[in-house]
């Protein structure tokens, strides 16, 4: 895996009223790539609520598949995101898991395969057993590239 440096924001806008809450933070991460398939690594921070979890993306030709894990949560998360699609998990919140639905309106992913960079934008809607809805949206930009190797004569 090759080292990089991420910047991550995330915005959330309730369906029950007009506030948005949006983070940003920078963070390093790894980058992979195998078979046309990429994978990131970063460390969530305390912004995301999610200190001392680890979140791994998978990002292949036409979904993402997150999956967050760590010492804070008692069971993974693991969300999938696919264009037009519907996808359900479970959630761990501090009552215990709730069900969650995601609805991908938009995914577009324009992370490079031959070097670290670029960029994957994700709009969903999210419903939590239908206690709450509302919408997210994440943008993960790689803003670094590694330094090229010279070889040597």
């Amino acid at each position: 895996m090759i080292d990089i440096m991420l910047k991550i924001v995330g915005r959330q806008v309730s369906r029950n009223s007009d506030e948005t809450e949006t983070i940003e933070f920078i963070t390093e991460g790894k980058y992979d790539e195998a078979d046309g398939v990429v994978y990131l690594q970063y460390e969530e921070s305390d912004l995301s609520g999610m200190e001392g979890c680890t979140t791994h993306l998978t990002i292949m030709d036409d979904n993402v598949r997150m999956h967050r894990s760590g010492d804070i949560l008692p069971l993974d998360t693991v969300l999938e995101f696919r264009r037009g699609c519907r996808s359900t998990s479970l959630y761990q919140t501090p009552f215990g898991a709730i069900e969650m639905e995601v609805l991908t309106n938009s995914l577009v992913d324009r992370i490079s395969r031959q070097w670290p960079g670029g960029s994957l934008n994700i709009d969903y809607d999210v419903s939590l057993r239908g206690l709450t809805e509302s919408r997210s949206q994440i943008k993960i930009e790689i803003i670094n590239r590694p330094r090229s190797r010279r070889k040597s004569r």
